[in-house]
């Protein structure tokens, strides 16, 4: 019998009793949409990951101060690092591209009757190398600038558009805390980081700027930074690196061999954020593969109502046979049937994945990816569970005789 014809008497079949057929396709409906929108989010998550280690740069490690002994034996969290390390490294270190120190703090910034609270870096025309960041309108500053802790600042996308709106903020003052600045530059949209602060929502200036105006200067360590970020050539490896950084600073910082406390940590921040990546997919592994046992017993549940079905129609094969079908023919019928309800349940569960994710991106910011191929898997697999659930009640009604089914109640 033609193909198309099957799938005519299948649906018609179907059609009959809509909401047995509704509620044993719910199985494949859940999996399918299931499998599709955990699959999205690991696809989701990787994204950002690969755009986060894009917009921070490759090879870049990340100094940050530690522990430092004090008076009376005792140890505590203080400034440990200073801006000249950063010189100390390209200086004496193989493979390094740039080191940039950093100071920061957090102030109120005001243009006209509106102001905006933001983070506020004190650093080097260095971090455009270290962060792979660039502006999108305005200079760099100059050496006069840095040297003299001059009031010019460098703007992200976001002070830029609660500030100035569609207006070209460069050369306007804007009062960052206590004091004004300039506006010279505005830097390129960056998006949010691997903690998921927003990197937009920032004012970069000159570090010695930064640390007489807004963080202050540390009375204990007068040239102390924040941090240092280090970013190595693509020849070098992080590896060897870090443990070069790491023997230079204990050089300098005359860390005793036996001391309990390193007075700075160094991290592969890329190493970090791929580390977590690997986790999440993991765990969204982990989910795919429960929310794929809802496909085995939404088959199971197809050939419970096949079975069900053969029996509620055994006259009806019996006349079907009394007129000449074969018992291929039966075979095929109830095949069909099988898969057809499976297949419109993987339909309906793409369906319902498409408009999950569409709800989780719109109103819950998630970054969510739907993979065509994913999609064709999870019907063909479907499909393949009718075959193989549909295939003992289509076996068992081909076998029947035609007059024990036309005498059947």
């Amino acid at each position: 019998m033609n193909i198309f014809k099957l799938f005519k008497i299948a649906l018609t079949a179907l059609s009959l009793n809509v909401m047995r057929s509704i509620l044993t396709m719910l199985g494949i409906i859940i999996g399918v949409s299931a499998v599709i929108i955990m699959v999205a989010i690991g696809a989701g998550a990787q994204q950002e990951v690969d755009a986060q280690l894009e917009a921070m740069g490759s090879n870049v490690l990340m100094i940050f101060g530690g522990w430092n002994n004090r008076g009376g034996g005792g140890t505590a969290a203080v400034a440990t690092l200073q801006d000249k390390y950063a010189q100390m490294m390209i200086d004496e270190l193989y493979g390094i591209e740039a080191a940039t120190p950093y100071v920061s703090g957090r102030a109120q910034i005001i243009f006209g009757n509106l102001n905006w609270s933001a983070d506020v870096l004190g650093t080097t025309n260095d971090f455009f190398v270290t962060k792979n960041w660039n502006l999108l309108e305005g200079r760099e500053f100059t050496a006069a600038e840095m040297n003299s802790g001059e009031r010019v600042a460098l703007i992200g996308t976001i002070i830029r558009d609660e500030l100035f709106g569609a207006s070209n903020p460069i050369g306007q003052s804007i009062r960052v805390g206590t004091f004004n600045a300039t506006v010279i530059g505005v830097l390129e949209e960056k998006g949010p980081d691997a903690r998921g602060s927003d990197q937009d929502d920032v004012v970069v200036m000159p570090l010695k700027t930064v640390r007489n105006k807004v963080t202050g200067i540390n009375r204990n360590n007068p040239n102390s930074v924040s941090y240092l970020e280090v970013k190595g050539s693509d020849t070098v490896s992080m590896t060897y690196l870090e443990e070069e950084i790491d023997n230079l600073l204990r050089q300098v910082m005359k860390v005793a061999p036996d001391a309990e406390r390193d007075p700075f940590r160094i991290l592969d921040q890329a190493e970090r954020i791929e580390s977590r990546a690997e986790t999440q997919a993991i765990f969204n592994t982990l989910l795919a593969a429960v929310a794929s046992v809802s496909l085995i017993v939404g088959g199971i549940g197809i050939m419970n109502i096949m079975m069900v079905s053969v029996t509620e129609r055994t006259r009806e094969i019996g006349l079907r046979m009394a007129i000449g079908a074969k018992p291929d023919d039966i075979l095929n019928q109830f095949l069909v049937e099988a898969i057809t309800l499976c297949g419109v349940g993987g339909l309906i569960g793409v369906g319902i994945a498409y408009g999950v994710t569409y709800v989780m991106e719109t109103y819950f910011d998630m970054v969510t990816l739907i993979n065509p191929e994913i999609v064709l898997i999870s019907i063909g697999f479907s499909a393949l569970i009718g075959v193989f659930f549909g295939y003992y009640p289509a076996l068992k009604a081909s076998k029947l005789q035609p007059i024990d089914a036309l005498r059947y109640e």
